[in-house]
Parts: structure tokens; C-alpha cells; sequence
């Protein structure tokens, strides 16, 4: 089943208490300690576009791509309210293509750990230092296996709101480090008086569609993203703490990584 078709019409409501501005901010100070405070910039998996909008904020000329079409027509509905000139490309990042290279590649919200498969990653990662400029920088987060095996494991999660709610069960399977999670999402539908069949909706009843998706990600640790980035021919620089901007250790649920393009030639 094709993940962030349905769930996309809510996708932002169940995201209102993430720190996107304060994610951007941290992503803009990485950006700008490797001299890159301007030009162009990718995001890979962009979503509904809040990140590349922040970014876009910060002056970088941005281009987002994800493999959700429901997800970027929210992009560019919030392109459209901001009136940034973003560019918005409807690809796989397993296999995305631009016209030209840019400054900084960014990966956030753990759009890394949809890729299955070592092998597939690697790619992603080699088409990123390819359509890097020489030495641009890649900056990144990532699930850890620590967290889908300790914190998310095989429970529950549940959350009721106005206007939609969601039912969420997640199951990790350890032996292939895949981590499946069932959303089941009820979202309140137009109100409307209609007949159908022995089914009557009352004029301002109040009606929910129930909504089902399947997402699969890979649980990573930081020592196998460093090995395929080194296979990818891209140079690691360092790692830190999702949560502290720390040193990752053991217990840490989401490492930021950058790694800076290897390879090109820079031209005096």
C-alpha cells in the first residue's frame, strides 16, 4: 500500500508539535559553519514543504523532491502563500535527477530510513555526491535501530483530534531491522445530507472517512551509515545527538550526520 497518500490531507496537523523552526535554524548554522549562506540548495524528501519553506526563509535558493504527489501539492499550496521561488520535483530518491549541481543537500524527518535496502541507499547516496558541487555539503537524520527496537517496538499509539484521528501499529521485526507501522486514519468529511441506501446523513452531521496506509522503514546504526557513505565515495565529517547536538551514544534515537561531497575537482 503507497505511503503519504491519504495520510497527506493531515500530515500536517499530527506534525504541529515537531521544532521545524528550530530544526531549520540548527540546519542553517551547520550550512553556514561550512560557508554555504546562500545558493542552491536540495532537499530530499521534502514532504509538505514546512522545512524547505524555513530554508527558503534563510535566502537559499531551494528545490524540493519526494515521491509523494499528494505531499507536494501541500508543498505548493504553502509555495503559493509565501510566494518563495521553489522548485518542487515529483521523484524517487533513489533515483532523482537534476539540471545541474548545488551547494548543500539536507534530509530530514527520517526520510532516510524509508530506503530498504543497503544497496538502494548507497545509490541515493552516490547520486547525492554526484549533483554536489566539489566539497558541497550533505546533512542528514536518521532513525536508529535503538529507537525502533527499545522506544517504538511493537505497541500502540493513538490520538484524537477535532477534525481527524489516527490509530497507529507498529511492529519491529529485529532479525531484518525493518520497522512496519499500520495507519489507520479517520478524517471528518465533508458535512452533507445524502441518501444511500439504508444509510441516511443528516444535514450537519458530522461524517469521517476512515483512511489505511502501511509504511516500512529501516532501522540504521551509525556505524553502517559511515560504511555506505565511504562506499558511496562520499567523505563522513561528523555526527551529533538528535536530541542534545551532542556526541551520538547507544541510547540516542535520531543522529544528525554530515558528510561533504568527494571526488570533483574544485576549479580555481
Amino acid at each position: 500500500m503507497e505511503a503519504y497518500t491519504s495520510f497527506a490531507k493531515v500530515y500536517d496537523q499530527f506534525m504541529d508539535n515537531v521544532p521545524y523552526e528550530e530544526w531549520a535554524q540548527y540546519l542553517h548554522g551547520v550550512l553556514e559553519r561550512h560557508g554555504i549562506r546562500d545558493g542552491l540548495v536540495l532537499e530530499l524528501g521534502c514532504g509538505t514543504g514546512t522545512m524547505t519553506e524555513f530554508l527558503a526563509g534563510y535566502g537559499y535558493d531551494m528545490i524540493g523532491v519526494d515521491c509523494s504527489e499528494e505531499m507536494l501539492d501541500a508543498a505548493m499550496e504553502k509555495r503559493e502563500a509565501s510566494g518563495h521561488d521553489i522548485l518542487y520535483l515529483l521523484q524517487d530518491m533513489r533515483e532523482f535527477e537534476l539540471y545541474g549541481t548545488v551547494r548543500a543537500v539536507v534530509s530530514v524527518c527520517d526520510s532516510i530510513n524509508y530506503i530498504l535496502e543497503e544497496e538502494e541507499l548507497e545509490q541515493v547516496f552516490r547520486l547525492v555526491n554526484n549533483y554536489l558541487d566539489p566539497g558541497g555539503i550533505f546533512l542528514f537524520d536518521f532513525n536508529t535501530e535503538y529507537k525502533y527496537r527499545e522506544v517504538l517496538g511493537s505497541r500502540t499509539i493513538a490520538e484524537d483530534r477535532e477534525d481527524c484521528s489516527f490509530i497507529w501499529d507498529n511492529y519491529y521485526y529485529e532479525e531484518e531491522g525493518i520497522n512496519e507501522y499500520e495507519l489507520t486514519l479517520f478524517i471528518r468529511a465533508e458535512k452533507e445530507g445524502r441518501t444511500s441506501g439504508t444509510e441516511f446523513a443528516y444535514p450537519g452531521e458530522e461524517l469521517f472517512r476512515r483512511f489505511r496506509e502501511t509504511h516500512f522503514q529501516k532501522g540504521y546504526t551509525l556505524e553502517e551509515i559511515k560504511r555506505i557513505l565511504q562506499s558511496a565515495g562520499m567523505e563522513y565529517l561528523a555526527a551529533y545527538d538528535g536530541d542534545t547536538k551532542g556526541v551520538p551514544h547507544m541510547q540516542s534515537e535520531r543522529i544528525y550526520v554530515i558528510a561533504r561531497e568527494h571526488g570533483k575537482k574544485v576549479q580555481k
